[in-house]
């Protein structure tokens, strides 16, 4: 596909999948209309990179449909001041949008080979303003915290409480909780230092990070 049919993909993303899903920010919007989607997409789903779908990446992970990218974006309510974490760097491409609409984000990523694909692609984008971490964050990632803003890319049957903890006064946080076919999208605010808002989004339903901390298990 040219660069041309590529660009016609994109706006036809936005009006098609985009706005219909509620998204109305024009900081997002615009982003989105910019950001070369389909250099972060591995090659051989390149043409696919407008579709409504996740894409896979390898590994049972997978890079989130456009729609659900945007309307995270959006729910974060990112300031331009804010420190991100985000849990699960996949392709890069949410870690390209959420450090255009941050001050810095810290990207954590349990795959190095996944870590250093996306730092290639950052690298040659010009995003700089970002560390890339290997470890796992499926528990939680308190090394630079408190965060302003935190997301976590996969799912989590079960939501540790470490990450609200690891909040700034004020901050967001969104993870998709629960197990297929049931998942639901939760943001949590924090209000003070013992106080939490909490907000059930919408659902959907993607992967599980890896080592995701799952329900106990009762034996009789």
């Amino acid at each position: 596909m040219s660069s041309e049919n590529f660009d016609v993909s994109r706006r036809n993303m936005i009006v098609s999948q985009i706005r219909p899903w509620q998204v109305v920010d024009e900081r997002v919007l615009d982003l989105l209309a910019r950001l070369p989607r389909e250099d972060y997409v591995p090659k051989q789903y390149r043409n696919l990179a407008f579709t409504d779908m996740n894409i896979p990446l390898g590994h049972g992970e997978v890079m989130m449909a456009p729609k659900l990218e945007a309307r995270l974006a959006q729910e974060l309510e990112i300031n331009p001041t804010d420190k991100i974490l985000e849990i699960g760097t996949g392709s890069g491409f949410m870690t390209a949008l959420l450090a255009a609409l941050g001050r810095h984000v810290i990207s954590v990523e349990i795959r190095p080979e996944f870590t250093a694909a996306a730092a290639t692609r950052l690298a040659h984008h010009g995003v700089r303003n970002i560390t890339l971490e290997t470890g796992d964050g499926a528990r939680g990632w308190d090394r630079q915290k408190p965060y302003d803003v935190i997301l976590l890319t996969g799912s989590t049957p079960i939501l540790p409480d470490t990450f609200q903890q690891s909040l700034a006064i004020g901050g967001r946080l969104i993870a998709i909780v629960g197990k297929a076919p049931s998942m639901e999208v939760k943001r949590i605010r924090r209000l003070g230092e013992h106080s939490f808002e909490e907000k059930s989004l919408f659902e959907t339903v993607i992967p599980p990070l890896q080592n995701a901390l799952e329900p106990a298990r009762f034996v009789f």
